[in-house]
């Protein structure tokens, strides 16, 4: 049992150390060397956990979202904040940790619509990787709307239509990735002023 735990907390460690890799480097020049050189670990170790590059890619932008899910989760079971102070924490939370990661963002980006040129076996890379994301995010949009739905039952929110107002509110993180790596903006402190202003609309 111990020796399965283990391997999994090595995993999740080679993960994280990826991500740096991929984020120096952009996806098509983090070779597999690269990334067992960074965990200072062998090829061959490093084959024991992953079988290549877009395995380790996929799984290393799962573990990102996944973290980012369980902290959202943990602002949607604060019974201390009000509905839009949750609202407004969650979006914020995801605006800050966009910030920290736009470097990541843009290999997202790059990695995408590079390999979206591609043909067989390459169009399934975008497919497997676009998948995931989409996954993660329709998740938690649902946690949005959970709260939202919390909000107008408690009557600490206007009766708003829940997609509508989900989109409007999703169409700013939308806007920050845009401003992160088109744009090449370092922040999003415009961003979060715009998540206040529209949280305190809904508010009744």
């Amino acid at each position: 049992m111990s020796i399965v735990v283990e391997h999994d907390k090595r995993r999740k460690q080679i993960l994280k150390k990826a991500l740096n890799v991929f984020m120096e480097e952009g996806y098509e020049d983090a070779t597999y060397q690269k990334i067992a050189d960074h965990c200072k670990i062998t090829r061959t170790t490093l084959y024991l956990y992953f079988r290549n590059k877009q395995e380790i890619f996929n799984f290393s932008i799962k573990q990102f979202m996944a973290e980012m899910e369980q902290d959202i989760l943990g602002v949607k079971e604060d019974n201390s904040l009000s509905c839009s102070a949750k609202i407004k924490k969650t979006l914020a939370l995801i605006l800050s940790r966009m910030e920290e990661n736009r470097l990541l963002l843009s290999v997202v980006l790059d990695f995408l619509w590079a390999k979206s040129k591609g043909v067989g076996e390459v169009k399934s890379e975008v497919f497997s990787a676009s998948k995931r994301v989409r996954r993660r995010t329709i998740r938690l949009r649902h946690i949005l709307s959970a709260m939202l739905i919390d909000g107008i039952k408690k009557g600490q929110l206007k009766k708003v239509d829940v997609g509508s107002t989900n989109d409007m509110l999703y169409s700013i993180l939308e806007a920050a990735i845009f401003h992160l790596t088109i744009l090449k903006q370092e922040s999003t402190a415009d961003l979060k002023k715009a998540v206040e202003l529209a949280v305190d609309g809904l508010s009744v």
